[in-house]
């Protein structure tokens, strides 16, 4: 009788498609938690700018405008209206981007949300308009977005 040495090529076969499928799993639970992480870095970060805006209006009575855009937070703007009460290490130490890589757009006044201003992420594709991924989200709109994120997971 002769002793078999190693696997025949089925076993290898059966065992890459387990692995495939396994791995498709992981993969997909890993790819939700990747964008949740994504959108939460969002709100924070939109968080994070809106608390400096607020300060620099305290401090100059209006808000920068979307021609100074948000590097008035960081360093202090040249243009018309040039702030009065602006601190010495500006109001955020350095502007992050969103979590595609991308700049965040600035206007004021708002163009499509309620308020004075808006901040907007151009979502994964870093262009106007899209869907899923790549929509475009703004600091008046993150909550409805995420709600919608978390419905289709």
């Amino acid at each position: 009788m002769r002793q078999q040495r190693g696997f025949s090529l089925m076993e290898i076969l059966i065992a890459l498609v387990i692995i495939g499928i396994l791995g498709a799993f992981v993969l997909q639970n890993f790819g939700g938690e990747v964008t949740k992480a994504r959108y939460t870095k969002l709100k924070a970060d939109f968080q994070t700018i809106e608390s400096a805006l607020m300060r620099y209006y305290n401090d100059n009575g209006f808000y920068p405008t979307s021609e100074q855009g948000l590097q008035a937070l960081t360093q202090k703007p040249e243009s018309n209206p040039e702030p009065n009460n602006y601190p010495r290490n500006g109001y955020i130490a350095k502007m992050q981007k969103d979590p595609w890589g991308n700049d965040y757009l600035y206007l004021s006044p708002a163009e499509y949300g309620e308020g004075d201003y808006e901040i907007i992420s151009l979502g994964a594709d870093g262009q106007e308009g899209g869907q899923d991924q790549s929509t475009d989200i703004a600091n008046w709109n993150v909550d409805e977005v995420m709600a919608a994120m978390n419905e289709e997971q």
